[in-house]
């Protein structure tokens, strides 16, 4: 006699099932749909892949593309390295150990807008903090947020300095899962710090180095709020990333290019973001 299989436990899943395809599913076919057509709130015209087409041949779009993929792997990148050697460092038992850790996660905590609204002001050309305290050691700050070659990297160095706070928290919590047998292991072999530290500590963080990347990585290629709130893509489209793209072209009224946008920047973010996240697991399984 087979008994009778009880769908009790699908209950527990039949709310986070509607909740991902009310606010997941849903909408993201109806941006597919809508990627296809000049529409507006009223009505939707099928174009094809006109949207798409004009989406490349734009100079300005494929320029806030480029910058996109810029911005991304320059501030994943740094807040991996900074994020790890902070970590390191707040991790070894120096002076006020418990209060610079604090000090390094406080920006975290902060308002996005705030911190862009704040540095804006910081790196005033003429009347900010910043430039004004190089003047009295006699050199002459640049356009920080004005200068084409400059906007992009300066506004990477706030996402950078907001942001690391995360990275150094999550490595410090990797840091703190490896085992002390390591490292006295090592130094019986006579391994210097150097060493312990590219022998020992980068293999066995990795988890952590995963995890900050990953998301590091996916906030990089879709930030919007802290550019907009520095220097609104500009100037010109020196500092404009697809998110910022993006929303200028609904200001604008383009309703269905704009969304031929939003299904390009989750186009990429899929294609960046799984088969990193595929060969990351396949180096730990391999290690």
């Amino acid at each position: 006699m087979t008994r009778r299989r009880s769908p009790y436990p699908y209950w527990f899943v039949l709310p986070a099932a509607v909740v991902f395809v009310t606010l997941f599913l849903v909408p993201t076919v109806a941006s597919l749909w809508f990627s296809l057509t000049r529409w507006d709130l009223f009505e939707a015209h099928f174009i094809g892949l006109d949207n798409y087409r004009q989406f490349f041949k734009e100079p300005f779009l494929v320029q806030g593309l480029v910058n996109t993929l810029i911005y991304a792997v320059l501030t994943s990148g740094t807040k991996s390295v900074l994020g790890l050697l902070l970590a390191v460092l707040l991790t070894s038992g120096i002076l006020w150990q418990g209060f610079l850790r604090s000090v390094v996660f406080f920006p975290v905590l902060v308002s996005t807008i705030g911190v862009g609204i704040t540095f804006a002001a910081l790196m005033h050309p003429t009347k900010g903090a910043i430039n004004v305290a190089l003047a009295y050691v006699g050199i002459d700050g640049p356009a920080w947020l004005s200068d084409p070659g400059l906007a992009l990297y300066s506004v990477a160095f706030i996402d950078l300095w907001k942001g690391v706070g995360l990275a150094t928290l999550i490595y410090i919590a990797g840091l703190a899962a490896i085992s002390p047998d390591y490292y006295e292991a090592a130094r019986i072999d006579g391994a210097t710090r150097v060493q312990q530290f590219w022998r020992v500590t980068v293999p066995l963080v990795r988890p952590a180095t995963v995890t900050v990347v990953t998301l590091s990585l996916i906030g990089g290629l879709r930030s919007f709020d802290i550019i907009w709130a520095t220097t609104k893509g500009g100037p010109g489209f020196a500092s404009d990333v697809l998110a910022s793209v993006i929303y200028k072209q609904y200001q604008a009224g383009f309703y269905g290019l704009a969304t031929a946008g939003n299904v390009i920047l989750f186009a990429l973010i899929a294609i960046i973001i799984l088969p990193l996240t595929w060969w990351f697991n396949k180096r730990e399984v391999d290690l």
